[in-house]
C-alpha cells in the first residue's frame, strides 16, 4: 500500500478549500488509477474510508473564446491526474463569514467545469451501484459543488456513488446575445449553465462504471435552483436517457417562484444592453474583458439569470412539455419547507377573520368568495388553520405540488410529495447577518442537511447548531428514504414511506417534530394553482458605482 502527504484541510471528513491548512496523510486507492475517457485518474481515501475523486474535469474550461459557448470536450491528458483537490467555484459574488450559509472560503474562477465524486470504501468497477448526482441551488446566480453542506460522504457510506458538479451561473451561465445565437449551430444562446449540466450527465454515462456506478440507475437530487434544474432536465429533449429518477427540494420549473422564462428575443435584448454598458463593440470584445469587470457590470445592470426558451435545450415552457407528454417519464419526489420562499404572505399572517378577509380581497380580488369557499374561516381558530394551509400551498410548495401533479397526470411513473417543517436547533445567542433564528422557522434550504446528512457543516468554524439525538435520527431516516429511492425507486426507510401522489386523495409525508401523513385540501390547492399569490425571485441588487470593482453583494441562499 502506498501513502503520500498533502496540504489540505479535513473537517468532519470532508476536503475543503480554505485558507487554513493542516498536514495530513492520504491513503492512495489500491485499484487506482481509474481509466476514464480523457485519461487516467487517481483519488484518495477519506478518514471515513470513503473513496474521493475531487476536481475531475468534465468539460474544457469555458474561458476566452469558449465564454458564452456550449461546453467543449475535455482535452485528453497523458500520465495520471491526481484528483484530490476541489476545483474553484464558477465566477460569482462571494460570501461573508457571518452569514448563515458560510462553509469556508473557496477559490473562484471561470475555469470551473469540474466534478467531485464520492464512492463507498469497497466500490469497484462492475459493482453497478446506484448513482446520486447533486445539483446545487443559488438562484442561478451562485452556488458550488464543493460546499461542505453538499458533501456526498455520508450518502456514499450508505452505498451509493455521489457526484456533484459545477455549472456556470449568473451572467456567465445565462447571457444570451444575437451574435452568440448566430454562431451557434443550434441557433440558440443563453442556457449555458443547463448545457453544462447536460455535459456533466453525459460524462457520468460514459465514465461512472469506472468507479463502480451504474449508468442505467441515475438519480438527480437538487435544491432550489438545483431542483428547478432537475425539472428542466426532465423536460429537455437533450437529457432524455440521462436520468432515471428525480428528487427535488424547494424548486420547480412547472409552477411557482423561479418558473418564469425569457424568450430568446427578451434574453438577447438583456445581453445587448449589457454589451452597451460595457462599451464593447461586439461579443468578441466582451469575451476579452476580465470576468470581474463583466460580473460587476451585470450586477450594476441587475442582470437576471433567467432560463431561456431558445428552442434547443428548452423548446417551450416546462408545463407545456409535460402537458404534451414529452418529458422523461421517470419517478419524481418533490417537496418544500414550511417557511419556504413565497410562503409568507398577508393571508398566512392573518390572525382574525377581518384580517383574513381583507388579505384575501387584496390577493384575489373578484375571486375572493371562491377562495373563502375552499379556505373557509368563520372564527379566529379557523383563520389560523386555513391561513397556514394557504402559506404551505404557496410559493415553493405550489411548485412542488405542480411538479408531482404534472408527472402523475401526464406520465406513468409514480410521483411523491413531502413537506419539511422541522426548525433547526440553533445555539443560544447565535447571530447571523442575513438570518434571524427567532423567525426563520423551517427555512428554504433547511432540509438539505437532513437529506444529505451534512448537519456538521454548520459547526465547522463556530457553533451555530446544537443538534439533538432526534435531529440525527430524522436525518438518518430522511437520507435513508433518498438512498432507497436511488437504489430501487421506492422512497422508504424502515417503517416510513412516502405516499404515492394521487390528485383524487392528496397526501404528503411531513417531516417535523414528528413524522406524519398530511391530507391536503385538494380544492384549495387547485384554486391556488389557478390563482397563485404573486411572488417573484428578487433581482440582484445594484452596487454603488464607487464600490462596483471592490466588493460584491451577498449571494442569495435560494
Amino acid at each position: 500500500m502506498s501513502f503520500r502527504t498533502g496540504y489540505l484541510t479535513v473537517v468532519a471528513g470532508a476536503l475543503l478549500s480554505t485558507s487554513a491548512t493542516a498536514q495530513i496523510v492520504y491513503k492512495v486507492i489500491e485499484s487506482d488509477p481509474a481509466k476514464i475517457d480523457s485519461g487516467l485518474v487517481s483519488g484518495t481515501y477519506l478518514p471515513s474510508g470513503v473513496r474521493a475523486y475531487f476536481g475531475v474535469p468534465f468539460a474544457a474550461p469555458p474561458i476566452r473564446e469558449n465564454r458564452w459557448r456550449e461546453p467543449q470536450p475535455v482535452r485528453a491528458w497523458s500520465g495520471v491526474l491526481t484528483a484530490d483537490r476541489m476545483a474553484p467555484e464558477c465566477i460569482q459574488s462571494l460570501r461573508s463569514s457571518n452569514i448563515n450559509h458560510y462553509f469556508g472560503e473557496e477559490a473562484t474562477s471561470e475555469d470551473c467545469l469540474y466534478l467531485n465524486l464520492w464512492a463507498p470504501p469497497k466500490a469497484r468497477r462492475g459493482d453497478r451501484l446506484p448513482v446520486v448526482i447533486w445539483i446545487y441551488g443559488g438562484g442561478f446566480s451562485g452556488g458550488s459543488s464543493s460546499m461542505a453542506l453538499y458533501s456526498g460522504e455520508s450518502l456514499a457510506r450508505k452505498g451509493v456513488i455521489f457526484v456533484g458538479f459545477n455549472y456556470r451561473v449568473g451572467v456567465f451561465g445565462f447571457l444570451a446575445h444575437p451574435e452568440a445565437t448566430a454562431e451557434s449551430t443550434h441557433h440558440a444562446s443563453g442556457d449555458w449553465g443547463f448545457l453544462d449540466q447536460v455535459a456533466a450527465l453525459q460524462w457520468v454515462q460514459r465514465n461512472i462504471a469506472a468507479f463502480g456506478g451504474d449508468p442505467a440507475n441515475i438519480t438527480l437530487v437538487g435544491q432550489s435552483a438545483g431542483s428547478m434544474s432537475i425539472s428542466y432536465l426532465q423536460a429537455s429533449p437533450l437529457a432524455h436517457g440521462l436520468l432515471n429518477k428525480a428528487f427535488g427540494m424547494s424548486g420547480s420549473a412547472v409552477a411557482g417562484p423561479g418558473s418564469e422564462n425569457f424568450s430568446l428575443t427578451q434574453a438577447e435584448e438583456q445581453g445587448s444592453k449589457l454589451q452597451a454598458s460595457l462599451n464593447a463593440k461586439s461579443l468578441a470584445q466582451m469575451r476579452y474583458l476580465s470576468a470581474d469587470k463583466v460580473l460587476a457590470a451585470a450586477q450594476a445592470a441587475r442582470f437576471r439569470p433567467t432560463p431561456v426558451i431558445e428552442g434547443y435545450f428548452l423548446p417551450k415552457r416546462v408545463a407545456a412539455i409535460f402537458a404534451a407528454h414529452e418529458q422523461s417519464d421517470i419517478p419524481v419526489v418533490a417537496g418544500s419547507t414550511a417557511n419556504d420562499i413565497g410562503t409568507s404572505n398577508d393571508v398566512r399572517k392573518a390572525t382574525s377573520v377581518a384580517e383574513y378577509r381583507a388579505a384575501a380581497q387584496k390577493a384575489f380580488g373578484d375571486n375572493t368568495e371562491e377562495f373563502l369557499r375552499v379556505f373557509p374561516a368563520t372564527n379566529d381558530a379557523e383563520v389560523k388553520v386555513s391561513a397556514e394551509q394557504v402559506g404551505l400551498g404557496s410559493g415553493m410548495g405550489l411548485g412542488a405540488r405542480a411538479w408531482v401533479h404534472a408527472q402523475s397526470e401526464y406520465g406513468h411513473a409514480p410521483a411523491y410529495l413531502f413537506l419539511f417543517s422541522r426548525t433547526q436547533p440553533y445555539s443560544p445567542g447565535i447571530v447571523f447577518a442575513d438570518h434571524d433564528p427567532a423567525t426563520a422557522g423551517a427555512y428554504h434550504t433547511g432540509d438539505v442537511p437532513y437529506w444529505l446528512e451534512t448537519q456538521d457543516a454548520f459547526n465547522l468554524f463556530r457553533q451555530t447548531r446544537d443538534w439533538t439525538p432526534y435531529d440525527r435520527e430524522l436525518a438518518n431516516t430522511m437520507s435513508g428514504i433518498l438512498i432507497s429511492f436511488a437504489k430501487n425507486g421506492v422512497p422508504n426507510s424502515g417503517n416510513i414511506s412516502l405516499i404515492k401522489y394521487d390528485h383524487k386523495e392528496e397526501q404528503r409525508v411531513r417531516f417535523g417534530n414528528r413524522i406524519d401523513i398530511e391530507t391536503m385540501n385538494t380544492q384549495g390547492m387547485d384554486f391556488l394553482a389557478e390563482h397563485p399569490i404573486s411572488f417573484s425571485l428578487p433581482a440582484p441588487a445594484p452596487l454603488p458605482p464607487s464600490t462596483q470593482s471592490q466588493q460584491q453583494p451577498e449571494r442569495a441562499t435560494y
